[in-house]
């Protein structure tokens, strides 16, 4: 059984979003992050470990905030070591109705536009304290 050091994993997810609409690298990190939390909950419910995802929606005038993740008040990037850059975003561009750009992680030259499930998973094991994932 996993033994985290912390009992409660607050999920906070940021995006840009025009009615029901967001941009396509958010709604690829959107269905890659509940599908995580889902899989965490069962995985850490035997440990008694809490998890609440709050989902964040933003308007155009906060896109640098946007797909932006934290966990217990850190930021994914912080927890991965990754540094955050800012890439064109067509999807977010048409919903805004101008030329806009997000943020995107890279990590090890890698850039990631959307975020991966592996890396959310990673950096929920790293904000409960537990050091890497189980296989």
């Amino acid at each position: 059984m996993l033994n985290p050091r912390y009992k409660r994993l607050e999920i906070e997810w940021k995006h840009f979003a025009v009615g029901d609409a967001t941009c396509e690298r958010c709604g690829n990190t959107g269905e890659a992050l509940k599908a995580t939390v889902e899989e965490l909950r069962h995985e850490f419910a035997p440990a008694g470990v809490k998890i609440n995802l709050t989902e964040t929606l933003l308007d155009k005038t906060r896109m640098t905030e946007s797909n932006e993740i934290r966990m217990n008040g850190i930021l994914i990037e912080n927890l991965l070591a990754a540094g955050v850059v800012s890439t064109d975003c067509p999807s977010c561009g048409t919903l805004a109705g101008e030329s806009t750009c997000c943020r995107a992680i890279e990590i090890d030259n890698e850039r990631f536009e959307d975020i991966p499930a592996e890396m959310i998973k990673k950096a929920a094991y790293l904000a409960l304290g537990v050091s890497t994932p189980s296989k």
